[in-house]
């Protein structure tokens, strides 16, 4: 069972997929888009994705604030939820993906990697930890 996991943000979309198993997250690649509103292409690209690697179901990032609540940032990774869910139509999970943007340019920057080049990985990357903790609590759940 391959799971796609997504770090939606408002100009780039970090990928990651499960292996076969279900046991780890690879990065994939980062789809980014010129306006934060135009949504088609972006679809379009994780939709192909989900049909090239058989993906069953989608970990998408829901960044609630520190506090727990819910702010602008996490509505509209609700609204990409519902989107995904009307074009692709497999289950899409929202995974809290607190912190994980900061983890993600931690390991960058521990990895050497100079400060101008961090962004075309970072997205991914934490796509990656959203993805891997979703699969950790199914191995530990």
């Amino acid at each position: 069972m391959r799971v796609l996991g997504l770090d939606y943000g408002s100009k780039t979309v970090g990928v990651a997929v499960s292996d076969p198993l279900g046991l780890t997250a690879q990065r994939l690649e980062t789809i980014w888009r010129k306006q934060e509103n135009k949504l088609r292409k972006t679809l379009a690209q994780v939709e192909e994705l989900v049909k090239e690697y058989e993906v069953e179901r989608i970990v998408l990032g829901y960044p609630k604030n520190m506090n727990n609540t819910v702010g602008e940032r996490a509505e509209k990774a609700l609204e990409f939820k519902e989107m995904l869910e009307r074009r692709i139509g497999i289950p899409v999970i929202m995974w809290d993906e607190r912190l994980t943007t900061v983890e993600a340019d931690r390991t960058l920057i521990e990895a050497g990697v100079r400060r101008e080049n961090r962004k075309q990985y970072l997205d991914g990357l934490a796509a990656v930890f959203i993805l891997q903790g979703y699969l950790d609590s199914l191995t530990n759940g």
